[in-house]
């Protein structure tokens, strides 16, 4: 084999051979870079425009939660003026027609849509002109809104440039399209394309993604470079500079695999601190509380007895708070154990537990778990408790900024459809308008010195065990945050 490689042609074709093996691996690593990058800027488009689609079902719900105008007054249709992309907001009273005359048949056929869905829904779609009305049916008020899809491209955080991108991007639905980028012309060569329905179902657009590329946009540089390469490195140094390439690149994914892991463990550390504080304070204070209980003369045994024990339910509570996070840093592949649970007793618990967060604060409370059935919800025993825990002491400091005489909050618990509800209403200050889209981010915070966990942590918990957490500002004043987890299957409880 030596011999062979020694001569004139076993050089030309072990040189031949190696090139050809290179530049392969390069074209495919290339591609494949191509392809991810495509991928991800496509995910990026979907989410941005997702967003905006959820966005006017927001705008559609919250119009239809809010009191109703009296007089001549339509605060409805100050909205073209906040979100441009709202061409106009039709309103009909369920005693009258819709006002647009020509489009009342089918902006009433929606509507009843919307009612049997209880959800908006689509009532007329023009994609050509980038046009299309949405309408939610409501009492004693339905609402339409005209809705230029074109100008609900958020541009700005758009992560192409429309003009240059080479990806072609078009919304779809029933045979028409909208095009957003026109991308580059088809030519032959390789085809990426990816398409995914928006994530709201009453604008159940599809966002269409497709890319060629073609043999010019090959790394023929590289391939060069490779080829060259071989030419001076023979065989055995050809191995040696595979390995060292491959070793550096294993050493660059461990460093960022190490300053990812980093970060993570830093925004665990943070939800920890946030998380166990309130508990780990409760268990100073009752133990403190029994330890002056037994030094008194006689010692109010009994006293110290309930005080202990409201220590050891917040240590359990700190230790099931600590057990989920290992388990979300151990193996975040796999949830916390779901199981049947009864709202109103977690409600219940949650209450007790904070008594003297609202006998201190001076708040009113009131629920009433006994005036319906018990509603029994699919969750995770300590995250529920995490979610009922955050929203309620959420609701105890925003009413701090209220005279202690008004300060009220109100927690409900109900069904709607497949769906167990949970509220907690408080008579505060309410969320101002700039602050509740981004309520739910990690770190956003309206409380001076707030870390912006709390929330963020209690709808990441919601959206694992498969139900959702939002917010809204109650009438005439205050928030209310609503949490929906999936109701127990009736042959589940059999």
């Amino acid at each position: 084999m030596k011999q062979w490689l020694r001569t004139q042609g076993g050089w030309w074709l072990a040189w031949l051979a190696l090139t050809a093996v290179g530049a392969v691996w390069i074209a495919r690593a290339e591609l494949a870079q191509m392809h991810q990058d495509f991928e991800t800027d496509v995910r990026i488009a979907h989410r941005l425009m997702s967003q905006q689609m959820v966005q006017y079902d927001a705008v559609l719900a919250t119009l239809a939660l809010l009191e109703p105008s009296t007089g001549a007054d339509h605060p409805e249709q100050r909205l073209p003026s906040v979100y441009s992309s709202i061409l106009r907001v039709q309103r009909r009273d369920r005693d009258e027609p819709w006002p647009d005359g020509a489009q009342a048949a089918v902006l009433a056929a929606a509507e009843a849509r919307s009612r049997g869905q209880q959800r908006a829904d689509l009532a007329m779609l023009d994609l050509a002109h980038g046009r299309y009305v949405l309408v939610i049916g409501a009492t004693p008020f339905s609402y339409a809104l005209d809705i230029d899809l074109a100008g609900s491209v958020p541009w700005r955080d758009w992560p192409m440039n429309p003009q240059r991108s080479p990806v072609r991007l078009s919304l779809r639905r029933d045979g028409q399209q909208l095009v957003l980028q026109p991308g580059v012309p088809a030519r032959k060569g390789w085809r990426f394309d990816l398409t995914k329905a928006l994530a709201s179902p009453s604008q159940p657009f599809d966002l269409v993604a497709e890319r060629q590329v073609g043999w010019g946009e090959l790394p023929w540089r590289g391939i060069a470079g490779w080829a060259v390469a071989m030419a001076a490195l023979l065989a055995g140094l050809w191995a040696a500079q595979r390995q060292r390439v491959a070793r550096r690149r294993a050493e660059e994914l461990l460093r960022l695999g190490q300053v990812a892991r980093l970060n993570a463990l830093g925004e665990l550390s943070a939800g920890l601190a946030h998380e166990l504080n309130q508990p780990l304070t409760a268990v100073l204070a009752n133990a403190q509380a029994a330890r002056r209980l037994l030094d008194d003369e006689p010692p109010d045994l009994a006293t110290a007895r309930e005080a202990m024990g409201q220590a050891v339910e917040q240590a359990r509570r700190a230790a099931g708070v600590v057990g989920r996070l290992r388990r979300v840093i151990e193996r975040p592949e796999a949830g916390g154990d779901m199981k049947p649970l009864v709202l109103q007793e977690v409600v219940r618990s949650a209450m007790h537990l904070l008594a003297p967060e609202f006998a201190k604060h001076t708040v009113a409370t009131q629920f009433d778990a006994t005036a319906q059935a018990p509603v029994r919800v699919q969750a995770e025993a300590v995250a529920l408790e995490q979610i009922v825990h955050n929203l309620l002491m959420n609701a105890v400091q925003a009413l701090e900024l209220v005279p202690a005489a008004e300060r009220r909050l109100v927690v409900s618990v109900g069904r709607n459809g497949q769906e167990g509800v949970l509220t907690v209403t408080d008579n505060g200050r309410g969320i101002a308008p700039e602050a509740l889209p981004r309520l739910f981010e990690p770190f956003f915070s309206t409380r001076e010195g707030g870390l912006g966990l709390g929330l963020s942590l209690s709808e990441t918990l919601a959206s694992g065990m498969g139900g959702s957490l939002s917010a809204a500002n109650a009438q005439p004043r205050g928030a209310r945050f609503t949490l929906l987890l999936p109701l127990v299957a009736v042959a589940a409880t059999n």
